[in-house]
């Protein structure tokens, strides 16, 4: 998909919005935690080691965006990624932010004067 230029205000809102939901690092631990597997709120509390309530308000934020789905099993739901691009976003910026340690280090190791 090509994105028009210069960007209409109203995707640029949309396409800040996405960024905004992912710019918490506990969102980024859970969506990295259900990459290959479903999980409940209580099992992602046991593995992210911090309160249910932290876990159900960054599922509830991923949940409305469409970026993971529930289901209900019994007393318990299980959430999984629902838009599995979310994860091609987070390759991108790790290869730039790989991209930049190189660079430094090539900076560094390189003789660079201060």
């Amino acid at each position: 998909m090509l994105i028009p230029s210069p960007i209409p205000d109203a995707l640029a809102e949309l396409i800040a919005d996405r960024f905004r939901l992912l710019a918490e690092p506990n969102r980024i631990r859970i969506l990295d935690r259900l990459r290959d597997r479903e999980l409940t709120v209580q099992q992602l509390t046991a593995e992210l080691d911090t309160s249910q309530q932290n876990v159900s308000k960054h599922l509830g934020l991923l949940l409305r965006a469409g970026i993971v789905a529930r289901e209900k099993a019994g007393n318990f739901a299980r959430y999984r990624i629902a838009d599995p691009e979310v994860f091609e976003l987070c390759e991108h910026v790790c290869g730039g932010l790989q991209r930049q340690v190189d660079e430094v280090r090539s900076l560094i190791g390189g003789g660079a004067s201060r």
